[in-house]
């Protein structure tokens, strides 16, 4: 090493003495105090200290929060509602509330051994528990059957809706009225809501004694309609609230809280972007229910069940023998199915399928699995928990932020099953680990409930049309504006 290089040398290491006293003076710890406990000290030393334990608690909070990996308090609501209008108290969240998605990291780097997995999987059977460690009344569908039943009654005598009135000249009239025929496909939600709402006895054609204000434009029908199309659907309602507001008094007198409309199809979440008052006030029904967007409101909004028409009326699920442990199939459109199949594409007791099987196997495949998996696509919702509960299969709810239909009144827990995106390595875990007994009651309930998850042209009893009233009878206005 020559002269200079090595005075370089010895000009950095005095340099960088230097520099380390200069830090160790200001920590105070080579400079002599009277007072050890000097702010100073506490500033540069404490306070980092105490900031990166406050952080690391904050992230174990986060995580006992967004994975089973820890215990999950139960959820549920309480309701206290009579026939002079409802009231519904929010206790904790809905189980249907799930967490919110995550980066997955790899299975073998999150449970690093058989302990952790066990204690996974007791979290999540907790989660089916109340809180005092007793098991949910899984006879009980309902929060409160009672209450139900005697607002229902009340709901079915009193409650009244204004349809704004359109005619079949109208160059709308495809849009605004109802369709002549029997719906079908996987929005036909929409369309049976609207053709059974206008032979009900609910409508009237008085304003004045009426509770709500239906909205009666079709999203899927705009959607198709080459006049409008999908880019034309946000000036179309736009427009539409413009003119209902010149003509009618009945929106400005409210801002439209008494008002609602229908929509299944993904594109009703942004039909509302040029129309902010609609989505503001006015009650959403629509299957796009996710929290997660601001456009939806829980409690003001309410969740449309997202239910493909069924044809096998006298179907008895419980005739099938289910040998397999769990189902799912559909498009691989989302990184959660794609989570999925990298995780169980080639398990042997979880059939993971990519791409379009024909109905009769469709239905072979749900009526000989145990469990059918819900999985979100490219959006929450999709219609595969209305085809498990028709086929009398137990679904598997992995869809974070989703706001179950029907959820202020039936309780999800008792029919069932919710699991994290987070926690889909784990999922075989936790499925083989509920008990005969307990799926045995799942199952029953998934009988017990599969009547509000169907629609008919000519509506009975608590069927998804009436079930959809009494949400709107939850919602309507206490006090009735004159």
């Amino acid at each position: 090493m020559n002269i200079l290089e090595c005075g370089l040398t010895g000009r950095r290491q005095q340099e960088s003495s230097s520099m380390v006293t200069q830090v160790l003076i200001m920590l105070n710890i080579l400079t002599p105090r009277r007072d050890s406990y000097s702010p100073r000290a506490f500033l540069f030393f404490f306070l980092p200290t105490t900031l990166a334990l406050l952080t690391s608690l904050f992230v174990l909070i986060y995580i006992s929060f967004t994975s089973s990996f820890f215990f999950a308090p139960p959820h549920h609501f309480s309701h206290f509602s009579n026939a002079n209008g409802p009231s519904l108290q929010l206790l904790s969240d809905s189980p249907n509330h799930s967490v919110p998605e995550s980066p997955i990291a790899d299975a073998k780097e999150r449970v690093a051994d058989d302990q952790i997995i066990e204690r996974s999987i007791q979290g999540a059977l907790r989660f089916f528990s109340n809180s005092n460690g007793s098991s949910v009344n899984d006879n009980e569908v309902f929060y409160d059957r009672d209450i139900f039943m005697e607002n229902y009654k009340e709901m079915n005598r009193s409650l009244k809706i204004y349809v704004y009135p359109h005619q079949q000249d109208e160059p709308f009239a495809n849009v605004l009225l109802p369709v002549d025929f029997e719906p079908g496909g996987n929005y036909a939600s929409e369309s049976y809501f609207k053709k059974v709402l206008m032979k009900s006895h609910f409508v009237t054609k008085d304003p004045l004694a009426a509770d709500l204000f239906f909205l009666p434009f079709s999203v899927a029908r705009l959607r198709h309609d080459p006049r409008v199309g999908v880019n034309g659907i946000q000036d179309f309602t736009r427009s539409y609230i413009s003119n209902i507001s010149r003509e009618y008094p009945y929106w400005n007198r409210s801002g439209g809280s008494d008002h609602f409309y229908v929509a299944c199809h993904s594109i009703g979440r942004s039909a509302m972007e040029k129309a902010a008052e609609i989505r503001i006030n006015a009650i959403q029904v629509v299957c796009s229910s996710s929290y997660y967007l601001s456009a939806y409101v829980p409690h003001k909004d309410a969740s449309l069940p997202q239910i493909w028409p069924r044809q096998e009326r006298n179907l008895d699920p419980t005739l099938y023998k289910r040998n397999k442990l769990a189902f799912f199939s559909g498009s691989n459109n989302s990184p959660v199915r794609e989570r999925l199949l990298q995780c169980w594409g080639n398990d042997s007791q979880i059939s993971v399928h990519f791409g379009r099987l024909d109905r009769r196997t469709y239905a072979d495949e749900l009526l000989g699995s145990k469990f059918c998996l819900h999985v979100k696509g490219f959006e929450i919702n999709t219609a595969r928990i209305g085809d498990a509960l028709y086929y009398g299969c137990v679904p598997v709810i992995i869809a974070n932020h989703y706001d179950l239909p029907f959820a202020d009144i039936l309780n999800w827990k008792s029919f069932s099953i919710v699991v994290a995106t987070l926690d889909i390595p784990l999922l075989k875990k936790i499925l083989v680990g509920i008990s005969d007994d307990r799926y045995t009651k799942l199952q029953s309930n998934v009988m017990k409930v599969r009547k509000h998850f169907q629609w008919q042209i000519f509506p009975v009893d608590y069927d998804a049309f009436y079930m959809v009233m009494y949400e709107l009878w939850l919602r309507r206005s206490s006090v009735r504006l004159q």
